[in-house]
């Protein structure tokens, strides 16, 4: 492929909104995968100690991997939206491509960011669940606030991705 074409074919809005929607769900996924494992090792841990608290140990570690599914979310919208999910690819002019790859961003990087701090607020949460089962209430309260901002990143992601008319 010449230079040209390949510069041509990198400025196409569709592939201007396949890169958004491939980082929306790789860059969620990853965080997720990567706060899942902390949570996981310091999941280990506490089951080593006492095999019974496995059941809250496991919701700990769980909460991390919900960006990755919001970053799913998001790559699933951009594909209808331009016909790739629906068999009609839509026209995508490059300026719509590059308005829906900036509205992957917010869940792409939050999503990433998020799930790893995530994953540190339950395996701190994992402490609690150790030394006081009966207090793991406190610990998902913890890990919870910090998905806040995946929601927020999520929801802002979606409403740009309708908002752009093709």
């Amino acid at each position: 492929m010449e230079a040209l074409e390949l510069k041509f074919a990198l400025t196409q809005g569709q592939f201007l909104s396949l890169m958004g929607a491939a980082l929306a769900v790789l860059l969620a996924g990853i965080g997720s995968a990567i706060g899942v494992g902390i949570a996981g090792q310091a999941a280990a841990g506490v089951v080593t100690e006492d095999p019974s608290k496995f059941g809250q140990t496991l919701l700990l570690q769980a909460l991390p991997g919900t960006q990755g599914i919001y970053g799913l979310l998001t790559g699933f919208v951009i594909m209808q939206k331009i016909g790739i999910i629906g068999g009609n690819i839509a026209e995508i002019s490059t300026v719509n491509g590059l308005l829906i790859f900036a509205a992957a961003m917010p869940i792409a990087f939050v999503g990433l960011m998020s799930a790893i701090y995530q994953g540190k607020a339950s395996a701190a949460g994992m402490g609690i669940v150790a030394k006081r089962p009966e207090e793991l209430a406190k610990g998902i309260t913890y890990a919870a606030m910090v998905e806040t901002y995946a929601v927020l990143a999520l929801l802002a992601s979606i409403l740009m991705i309708f908002g752009i008319n093709i």
